[in-house]
């Protein structure tokens, strides 16, 4: 009755300072994690303890601390050192959890903590973790397309956590995020992202989490990546380490997986996928002389890791890929073996680097093995993304913000990846290849500094690309063939006359093919935004038919391209 009482003060003291203030969830980052974890796949449950570091982020003290995990785990002790501190807990909506919900602990520290002072906390939270899709069936996604989204778990065969945006295994605080209230969800994790970008994390898994001697243990890290083989069921902990929580995400999965090594990747495969992995993994060491060529040698082995569900979605979390390995035969796993090599090879905390470099080796795979039409047709078809997300007005408010700055999927990865491909068409292989090779990640500490490598690498003017494809968001360019005269000459030759319009509110370098009977001829043109321009191209026999922008640039319509030629 005592302690009830006791807690019912802490409540009123709550609610009555909340009266005066709102509570502040971000006012904490967590800057070091130091957590063991037990894993009981028979029962689905998890079981946490360990040590958090606090970091008062505001300008004023702090003395509330507000300590979110997944609405399916339950807080069982807050402390200090030997001193139990006051906390009660709430359901806290967030889509930030694949179960819609957070468990919120809102604790009182036993002091002020100053700004950007720190305190150290120890925590203990347990409970299931199954599968659980609330929050897409909730808005109205199918439950199969929901579950295959969402398929963190912890089975008897299978277990699988991703960290934050999938489920809150670790402690986070973040105010709330709504998939159904637009880039909410977006914007929380970036901001949270950037909170807490130096995060450490340790977690260890002390004992055996299964008795099986083919049981395998996967973690995603930064720089740090732990893959630990249980072969002994009486083995000691072990102990993965992510060295920056913000991205990649903290996942480990957890399976009886084969394993298929080859010197640039592993590939780790349910016993039903035996046969798909050897094609993974026969593909990695065609495809590597490519990227080793545009990214240097790799840092690391990539690494992918087997899903049970052939339909569920694929996730990657640094040098490692997640995902269902089908067919041996399917098309993409020369584009998802590209992928991974680039990033076991190049990193950048840039998205729009790190991700667009990496779809644009798909692209470059693709061109080696089907020429540039098979390579422009892939860019077309992101292309298709990118135009119900890009603005074509002249309101940069209608637009989802710079590519250097963002962290919007469909830009970093589509729209990125047609800005390199476009600079490699601005300035060569050779000068792009150097530019990465050039690329210092540690050095990479303001937005012009990926643009100034490039720069240093060719004579081009390259101001007004950076301006409208990297520093600002301005949409799309829209180019038709204004008008075009052909006059014959004494050399029985043509004089081709051509006027470009650009009537979008993006430039670009683009290509204007020119046919006629015998062949024809490709001109590069650049056309800044709201402009023409004017040129002239000879022919060897009477041109036919102009077309401007084989697909290599983004553009808001391509039905307008094409312009037949009366006769001269």
């Amino acid at each position: 009755m005592k302690f009830a009482w006791k807690s019912l003060c802490f409540l009123c003291v709550l609610c009555g300072a909340s009266s005066c203030f709102s509570l502040d969830r971000e006012a904490f980052s967590i800057t070091n994690y130091d957590l063991i974890l037990q894993i009981d796949p028979q029962q689905h449950r998890l079981g946490a303890r360990g040590k958090i570091t606090l970091r008062n982020d505001t300008a004023a003290p702090q003395k509330i601390a507000i300590l979110q995990i997944s609405s399916s785990l339950d807080w069982r002790a807050i402390r200090a050192g030997d001193k139990m501190l006051q906390f009660i807990t709430q359901s806290y909506t967030s889509d930030i959890d694949h179960t819609g919900a957070l468990s919120e602990a809102i604790v009182t520290l036993p002091r002020e903590i100053a700004s950007g002072g720190t305190f150290d906390i120890d925590i203990a939270y347990e409970g299931v973790v199954l599968l659980d899709a609330t929050r897409l069936t909730r808005i109205g996604t199918p439950e199969e397309v929901a579950a295959n989204s969402d398929w963190d778990r912890i089975d008897e065969s299978f277990a699988a956590l991703r960290g934050a945006g999938y489920v809150a295994w670790y402690p986070i605080a973040t105010e709330v995020a709504n998939l159904s209230e637009g880039d909410t969800l977006f914007a929380v994790l970036t901001r949270w992202r950037k909170r807490e970008s130096g995060v450490r994390m340790k977690v260890s898994f002390p004992g055996p989490i299964s008795d099986s001697n083919t049981a395998v243990l996967l973690c995603s890290g930064r720089q740090s990546q732990s893959i630990m083989h249980v072969d002994n069921p009486k083995s000691p902990a072990t102990e993965c380490s992510y060295d920056g929580t913000a991205d990649p995400t903290p996942s480990f999965v957890f399976a009886s997986y084969g394993v298929v090594s080859r010197p640039s990747i592993t590939v780790y495969n349910l016993a039903t996928h035996a046969v798909a992995a050897e094609a993974y993994a026969s593909a990695s060491e065609k495809i590597a002389p490519l990227i080793r060529d545009w990214f240097g040698p790799q840092r690391e082995a990539a690494k992918i890791g087997d899903l049970p569900e052939l339909a569920a979605a694929p996730f990657e979390s640094g040098a490692f890929l997640f995902t269902p390995l089908t067919d041996p035969k399917a098309a993409g796993i020369g584009l998802a073996v590209a992928h991974q090599l680039v990033h076991s090879s190049f990193r950048s905390e840039r998205p729009w680097i790190n991700e667009g470099l990496a779809h644009f080796a798909q692209a470059v795979y693709l061109e080696q093995q089907r020429g540039r039409p098979g390579a422009l047709d892939y860019l077309t078809m992101h292309q298709g993304a990118l135009k119900p997300t890009e603005s074509s007005g002249d309101s940069v408010e209608q637009s989802r913000g710079a590519l250097v700055s963002t962290h919007n999927e469909e830009l970093y990865r589509s729209k990125a990846m047609c800005v390199w491909w476009m600079l490699r068409d601005l300035i060569g292989d050779a000068a792009l290849k150097k530019a990465i090779a050039s690329y210092k990640p540690e050095q990479d500490n303001d937005a012009n500094y990926m643009p100034r490598v490039i720069s240093a690498q060719t004579q081009r003017d390259l101001a007004w690309f950076f301006d409208d494809w990297l520093y600002n968001d301005h949409g799309l360019p829209d180019f038709k063939v204004d008008s075009a005269y052909a006059a014959s000459t004494p050399t029985k030759s043509f004089m081709l006359t051509i006027t470009i319009e650009n009537v979008g509110t993006a430039g670009a370098e683009v290509p204007v093919e020119i046919k006629f009977a015998t062949g024809e001829i490709t001109k590069r043109v650049e056309v800044r935004a709201k402009s023409r321009l004017t040129f002239r191209v000879e022919t060897p026999a009477k041109p036919e038919e102009i077309r401007v922008n084989d697909g290599s640039v983004p553009e808001i319509d391509l039905t307008n391209n094409a312009f037949k030629l009366a006769n001269p």
